[in-house]
Formats: structure tokens, sequence, C-alpha cells
């Protein structure tokens, strides 16, 4: 099986912590050159100097915030004048939890704008250096509720969705290509993220957060939170050579937590 990444150029979207940075090693573990872009240039910073490096392999940052998609454009299409990116991984933080009548129009804008619309971008920019160079992997981490919507994620639930459907649109067209387009739906995975969520949860039900916490853990039939190194090897395996006829699906990595199929 042909999990070898040597020379390919992986760009990963909010790679400064949680399932970003799983995946951020874990492509450079299989010998792909990193290319991290997040706010956080000092997080960045010292991932890519923990992250493996081969013979010829290097690894950098773009310091490069979400909601402001002209800076991102600029950099990205700068980077892009020096070397193509072969891996896009599209991960952004999700929008803030809560019932979806209670949510704002701006939240709603922003959720569309930070998810859909920036990898609509990224995908523009990307993809013509992908059909050139023979290879290209665009993965969408994403989230459960497209198979089943989650109980108080309204925006979530709604802006993932669009996002799945616009994965399987453009896996469609750029398939003859040899790119594939695939989404990866993490579960509850320990992360600062999920954290919050059960913070919230506990405080509007006025319980304690381990008593939240272990109910939803409960709800796992593995009965445990997914460690972000568990969503990562999915991401990365989709990224390798070995994926190439893997397209347009969604792969779930929840602990059997999604009761359809």
């Amino acid at each position: 099986m042909n999990l070898n990444l040597n020379g390919k150029n992986a760009l990963v979207g909010g790679s400064s912590k949680g399932i970003g940075k799983a995946i951020a090693i874990e492509l450079a573990a299989l010998g792909a050159n990193v290319i991290l872009v997040s706010r956080s240039p000092e997080l960045m910073a010292a991932i890519t100097r923990q992250m493996k490096r081969r013979p010829g392999q290097e690894h950098s940052f773009l310091a490069a915030d979400f909601t402001n998609h002209t800076d991102l454009r600029q950099k990205v299409s700068g980077l892009l004048l020096s070397k193509p990116i072969h891996i896009l991984v599209n991960n952004t933080g999700g929008p803030a939890g809560g019932p979806i009548l209670e949510a704002t129009l701006e939240e709603f804008e922003a959720a569309f704008h930070n998810h859909l619309l920036i990898n609509q971008m990224l995908s523009q920019l990307v993809v013509p250096g992908m059909i050139r160079e023979g290879y290209g992997r665009i993965i969408n981490v994403i989230s459960t509720s497209v198979k089943a919507p989650l109980d108080d994620l309204g925006v979530s639930n709604t802006v993932r969705a669009a996002v799945a459907n616009w994965a399987k649109t453009l896996a469609n067209e750029l398939g003859r290509h040899g790119i594939t387009v695939n989404n990866v739906l993490p579960g509850l995975t320990d992360t600062d993220r999920l954290r919050e969520l059960i913070e919230k949860k506990a405080a509007r039900a006025d319980l304690g957060f381990e008593e939240v916490a272990t109910a939803m853990r409960m709800s796992v039939p593995a009965q445990r939170f997914a460690e972000p190194e568990e969503v990562a090897a999915a991401a990365a395996f989709l990224a390798t050579p070995a994926a190439a006829y893997i397209n347009g699906t969604n792969i779930t990595v929840d602990g059997g937590r999604t009761r359809g199929l």
C-alpha cells in the first residue's frame, strides 16, 4: 500500500491545535512538506520544529485569519508562486453552539464565510496546480452532523451540510483529473472546542462538567472521546496515493456514535 507523500506539498488550515495540528503532524510523518495556516504564528513555529523531517523535507506556515478572505487569498497566492499545493486540508473552528432560533443572521453569515466560501476560494487557487502536477487531494474536516443533525448546534448543522454537498459537487467535476475530494466527519473528539461545548451545556443544565462529559462518552459505543490523532489518521490516508479511488464520500470517525450508516 503506497502511503508515501515524499515531494508532496500540503496546506493545512486551522493547524495550530486540535485536529488540524494532528493532521499536519501525520502528513509530515508520511513525507509531505507541510504548510500550516492559522492566526497563531508562535504556535505554528513551535509545531514546525516538532514535525518529522526527512532529507529534503521542509515545513513552513502562513499566519492568516480565515475571517479575512482578502488577506488569506493574497498570502496563499504568494505561496503558489514558489510551489504547487498537492494536498489541501480545509479545516476551520466550528461555529458557537446553541438552538437554531437563537442564532443571529451574522452568525450564519460568519459560518458560511469561514467554512464554505473559504473552501471555495482555496480550492480555486490550488486546483490549477493540482491539474498540472497530476496529483490532487482536497480533504474537508466537517462533522457527523452531515449525517444526523446534532442538538444545540443549529448553525453548524446547517453550514456543514452545505459544505458536504459542495464537496460532492466538486468531486464530480474534478474526478477526471485524478483529483479526489472527500470529507472527514469527526465525532466527539478531545479538543478545546469539545471542552467549550461541554462547559456551555453544563452551564445551561446547571450540571457539573464531568457529569456532562461522562454522559457524552457513554453515548459512544467505544465509550470514550476520540483523540485528534485518530481523526488525523483517516485524513492522512485520504491524502495518499493508496486512496486514489476514494472520491466524493464521507468518512465518519466517531467510534460508532452516529446511528445511521
